[in-house]
């Protein structure tokens, strides 16, 4: 069993403002009400090829 994608780690990830589609991939270009890759791996059947891992630098 893989491990799901964390949404809130990607470059591609945001957050709208809007009420009913609360969450945003910059990659695939769309809004949803779910994660980004949940809608991905419905949609398709395989996990978002697109996350790449944000470069957080915590001092």
């Amino acid at each position: 069993m893989e491990k799901p994608i964390n949404c809130l780690q990607c470059q591609y990830f945001y957050v709208t403002w809007e009420q009913h589609h609360p969450r945003g991939c910059k990659a695939h270009g769309f809004k949803s009400k779910q994660l980004p890759s949940l809608v991905v791996k419905k949609a398709s059947g395989q996990a978002c090829h697109a996350f790449t891992k944000k470069n957080t630098v915590r001092s």
